[in-house]
């Protein structure tokens, strides 16, 4: 008996599969790449919303479309009478907002979180992250963008924000053909700095010009659980940031040194002020330096560290570049693994979504074999709760944050 087949709604433009395409999309995978295409209607305009069907007519899902973009089409709503309208953002938002002050509880005067992450939560191409009474918004697709002032209304209906600043993402003018750059959407101004507290720690956050938008908020909860794992004795932190891992371990007082690197002055400004802000100063040392050098520069003097924490920047923001960022994790975690002393614990990270968790832990692996050294996991995670990760799209479980014991 042959299968129902669920018709497209009437008046969306169609846009036709190639054969044999359809299976991760009925699967729910929400990104449609040009090359899966058979073919699209004339007059489309980027942004518009269309019906994508299998090359027999049956329907898939709605998605908005985007002729510059690797992803023709981002897929948001597989029911044929669900529309993309005012409504269906509300419900979306409306969702993602619960998970984060209803369950998490992560909702203070001073909490930093991520309040949408694009994929994971049904909303493609818009993340939201919340410092206090600020938004920062980042659009990585053209169709969200051409809804910024939707999403911003809805936003302060349900958020109640004192302002509502624009991020823009490194090469998303490429990905996408969108040209913008980053503003004050409404209402006021961010300070500079913010303060947020976390784990009872508090950390000035540059929404304007800091990195991805302004605090790796992807790592909260990973920065409280090294902590019992710490062994005594010194601790390196490569990659620091503004001193997330390394102010975390500073307070431990099995901890009798840490040594925080950063290649960004900017960064290890902010470092050395939150150090100074918690009372910490006196146990932190900050340097500048490129990551590779400083480990190569600290092998070659002899120095050791009974705990080291890496947590390097995207290495690939392509496919075609995964090879290269496996060299480049392989040369990190074999230059830290030479600086450990036996028994010395690891934290070693990948945000690179091309990399897989898999991969990643092969690369350690091989690192360890190349700098005779034997390492256990202990534990393999990810982002903090808040990076939900969607269970039909993998991409969206992009970091991997490795405990390890040293040997």
């Amino acid at each position: 008996m042959e299968s129902s087949r669920v018709a497209p709604p009437a008046g969306v433009p169609q846009v036709v599969l190639k054969p044999r395409r359809a299976q991760p999309f009925f699967g729910r995978h929400p990104w449609v790449f040009a090359g899966a295409i058979a073919r699209t209607p004339a007059g489309l305009n980027p942004g518009d919303e269309v019906a994508l069907v299998s090359d027999q007519g049956e329907f898939i899902a709605r998605g908005l479309f985007n002729p510059h973009s690797a992803i023709r089409v981002r897929l948001f709503s597989w029911q044929p009478e669900v529309a993309l309208d005012d409504d269906f953002w509300r419900i979306r938002l409306e969702q993602a907002i619960t998970l984060r002050r209803d369950r998490l509880g992560w909702w203070g005067p001073q909490t930093g979180c991520r309040l949408v992450f694009s994929e994971a939560d049904g909303l493609s191409g818009l993340i939201v992250d919340r410092y206090g009474d600020w938004l920062l918004l980042q659009c990585t697709s053209l169709a969200l963008y051409q809804r910024r002032e939707l999403v911003v209304n809805l936003l302060r209906e349900l958020v109640q924000p004192r302002g509502i600043w624009l991020r823009t993402e490194k090469g998303i003018r490429e990905a996408e053909g969108l040209e913008t750059a980053d503003h004050l959407l409404w209402g006021e101004p961010p300070p500079r700095p913010l303060w947020i507290t976390e784990n009872s720690l508090s950390f000035a956050v540059d929404v304007v010009e800091g990195q991805k938008t302004g605090f790796f908020l992807d790592q909260r909860v990973n920065r409280q659980a090294f902590v019992p794992l710490l062994v005594p004795g010194r601790l390196l932190d490569v990659c620091c940031f503004s001193g997330g891992f390394a102010l975390n371990a500073a307070r431990d007082p099995r901890i009798t040194q840490v040594v925080g690197v950063d290649v960004s002055a900017a960064a290890l400004e902010f470092a050395r002020r939150n150090a100074e802000e918690n009372r910490l100063s006196d146990r932190i040392e900050f340097r500048k330096g490129d990551a590779f050098k400083t480990l190569e520069s600290l092998v070659s003097a002899g120095e050791r560290f009974a705990n080291i924490v890496l947590d390097p920047p995207k290495l690939a923001r392509h496919g075609a570049g995964v090879d290269e960022a496996l060299r480049g994790y392989h040369g990190l975690n074999r230059l830290a693994l030479e600086l450990m002393e036996p028994g010395g614990f690891l934290v070693t990270c990948s945000c690179t979504g091309h990399v897989s968790r898999a991969q990643f832990e092969e690369v350690l692996g091989r690192a360890a074999h190349s700098a005779r050294r034997r390492m256990q996991i202990l534990d393999s995670r990810g982002p903090s709760p808040d990076h939900p990760v969607d269970a039909n799209c993998p991409e969206s479980a992009y970091l991997k944050c490795v405990f390890a014991r040293v040997l």
